[in-house]
């Protein structure tokens, strides 16, 4: 645990802070980067797999070798390009190898990676996330599976050591997907959120699913990637993260998101405007990023994943970031 001095704890009791830190331009930097993440009291790292980048489990694999206790996640690696006993073998191995602080966090992904970069079909996504996550958990508690169904057939075992309560959480934007997690997952990772659709949409669906299956709220844990960037130039930060803004409102499950969070009008014009960048992320001195953080724990966020984002000159860096969210 870190120094009772340090910047992560704060009157006496840790504050309960995630990092986002995917790979970057050297695997050197980003273990550097995880390491700091350690120091400074945050609980966990937190890495996502995109098309183009390096294997994030194996990144969380030299990220585990390089820390002592902090808790290692996936945020998140999608379902269909690792079939689900691939999936569960994965997770238990790099839990071994963490020595039991992995947690994993699965996701769709989107119809044009799914289809036009991967030659698959992305049909019923509800219910193939049913089966999937079904498939993993049941081999990781019970040593193997014996399943078939229309997306996914898993017959086998492993005989390899597993943690039966491996914490499984997934992506999920829509009140269904939402639902599911709530009834079968140990949490949800959001990312492009507003802090009033998690408030609003995100929770009375988590809500749903776990009274389903007659479960409290107690325990689910909801985490938000937060996107901050302490920087001396907003006008700069907010062009870099505009551009990031774009492309997500241009997938169809974040865009219906984003409409339903009251930013239609504004997504609509050619450029997005600051409000929306303000409301999606903290870009500015130590009280704008502190600030974003701590609206989305008012807005039900147990655990926010704090994003740093740099890209411009006025940036002050991961780490610096990392401290000014740390020490509030």
């Amino acid at each position: 645990m870190p120094a009772a001095d340090s910047p992560g704890y704060i009157r006496g009791a840790m504050t309960r802070l995630a990092a986002f830190n995917p790979a970057v331009r050297t695997l050197d930097e980003s273990i550097a980067r995880a390491r700091a993440a350690e120091r400074l009291g945050y609980e966990s790292v937190w890495t996502t797999q995109m098309p183009d980048a390096r294997d994030a489990s194996l990144v969380l694999a030299a990220y585990a070798m390089n820390t002592e206790h902090v808790k290692l996640g996936t945020g998140v690696l999608p379902i269909y390009t690792r079939h689900p006993t691939a999936m569960a073998q994965m997770a238990a191995t790099l839990d071994e190898l963490s020595h039991g602080r992995f947690i994993l966090g699965i996701g769709i992904s989107h119809k044009v990676t799914v289809e036009g970069m991967w030659g698959l079909k992305l049909e019923d996504p509800l219910q193939a996330m049913r089966q999937y996550l079904t498939i993993v958990r049941t081999i990781l508690q019970k040593g193997g599976s014996n399943f078939e169904d229309r997306h996914f057939t898993a017959r086998g075992v492993y005989s390899g050591p597993r943690r039966a309560d491996l914490p499984i959480m997934i992506s999920a934007l829509n009140p269904r997907m939402l639902e599911l997690a709530g009834e079968l997952a140990d949490g949800v990772v959001l990312y492009m959120c507003t802090p009033a659709y998690v408030r609003d949409h995100v929770l009375p669906a988590v809500r749903k699913g776990r009274e389903k299956v007659g479960k409290s709220s107690e325990g689910f844990e909801v985490v938000s990637a937060v996107p901050v960037s302490l920087t001396s130039d907003r006008a700069a930060a907010h062009d870099v993260f505009r551009k990031t803004v774009a492309r997500y409102a241009s997938l169809p499950y974040y865009r219906k998101m984003m409409d339903a969070s009251g930013l239609k009008a504004e997504l609509d014009n050619e450029r997005v405007g600051e409000r929306v960048l303000d409301e999606l992320a903290g870009i500015g001195d130590e009280e704008r990023v502190r600030d974003a953080v701590r609206r989305y724990r008012e807005a039900g966020v147990t655990l926010p994943g704090v994003g740093p984002f740099s890209g411009h000159e006025g940036a002050k860096g991961f780490e610096a970031t990392l401290e000014a969210v740390a020490g509030a």
